[in-house]
């Protein structure tokens, strides 16, 4: 990519594409490109259709995505699956109309098998059953992947998938209805300790493990994929079948809910007791992915899960 190559990152409010921009910025990019909501609706299929046609970037990241945690996956299923599809079917299709160079497509590791091998390796999609609470959204994702893949081969386009691991960062939602875990333990224990409240109540048992990572590790991996690498890289030459082309983006290690929560509850300063309700469902036991390819394409995570949490919860005070 060009310093002033035109790029569009779709999302740009969001955690990851938050981190995008920021990362572009500071490596010297100059025409990025970015809408809010109100300024392009991107489940409107005309209103894209004339963006790209009036804007032509060159580069597109979608990060723009309907997202949250297990309760508003559960409860919105037809939202989810709807308006993501609907956001990336009309991003890709225009993209590639438009002759963009290069694509990033992110979606998330819940597109894996419930019972898939730990760590989850990219060649594990589609050989299981999906979690039940998020599959609507994790159907979505693995369309996203599958769409990029099949214009790749059929139309020669240079679109590429990833798939981060849980992320949590500045600019995180914190709303305790949609959030995902972290930032939602976060801001329940920060209340718990100035409303000298004693006790936290905390969703399901506290034993199921998950890997964490900084949204902008995140970024800077996008942006090294964006800068660095090409479809053609993502998939082994000799394969007859080209198929799982998407990466990983994760740091291979994992923590338990429980021991996230204590964590936390020492960062915050938090001096009263966790209670786990295991009458709410857990999820995923364990959701770990295999970084591996990604590992061999050049990138390795930096920050470390309680440097990063620290971070967080500084920028959460500020910014509440």
């Amino acid at each position: 990519m060009k310093k002033n190559s035109k790029i569009y990152v779709a999302g740009h409010r969001g955690l990851v594409g938050s981190a995008i921009v920021k990362n572009l910025k500071a490596k010297g990019y100059t025409n990025l490109v970015t809408k809010t909501h109100k300024e392009l609706d991107l489940l409107n299929q005309d209103a894209v259709k004339d963006f790209f046609e009036s804007e032509k970037p060159k580069y597109v990241v979608l990060a723009a995505a309907k997202v949250g945690g297990i309760v508003a996956n559960n409860t919105y299923r037809a939202d989810f699956i709807y308006e993501n599809l609907q956001i990336q079917n009309n991003i890709i299709h225009q993209s590639y109309l438009n002759g963009v160079d290069k694509l990033l497509f992110l979606g998330s590791t819940c597109i894996y098998p419930k019972n898939a091998p730990q760590p989850m390796p990219e060649d594990c999609l589609l050989t299981d059953t999906l979690e039940y609470t998020n599959e609507p959204y994790a159907i979505a994702k693995i369309a996203g992947i599958k769409m990029c893949e099949s214009y790749n081969l059929q139309y020669g386009t240079n679109f590429i998938s990833v798939m981060p691991t849980n992320l949590y960062g500045p600019n995180d939602n914190f709303d305790l209805k949609t959030s995902h875990v972290l930032p939602a333990l976060l801001r329940k224990m920060h209340e718990a300790k100035i409303n000298d409240e004693p006790i936290v109540e905390i969703w399901g048992s506290g034993k199921p493990r998950r890997e964490f990572l900084f949204s902008e590790d995140m970024a800077d991996a996008c942006v090294f994929l964006l800068e660095n690498r090409d479809f053609k890289d993502t998939y082994t030459k000799d394969n007859k079948e080209i198929r799982n082309t998407h990466i990983n983006i994760g740091t291979g290690v994992d923590i338990s809910i429980k021991e996230l929560a204590e964590t936390i509850k020492k960062i915050v300063g938090y001096n009263g007791k966790l209670y786990f309700d295991d009458s709410k469902p857990d999820g995923t036991m364990v959701k770990l992915t295999d970084p591996t390819k990604l590992h061999s394409l050049g990138w390795k995570h930096k920050m470390e899960l309680e440097d990063g949490i620290r971070v967080v919860y500084e920028w959460y005070l500020k910014n509440r």
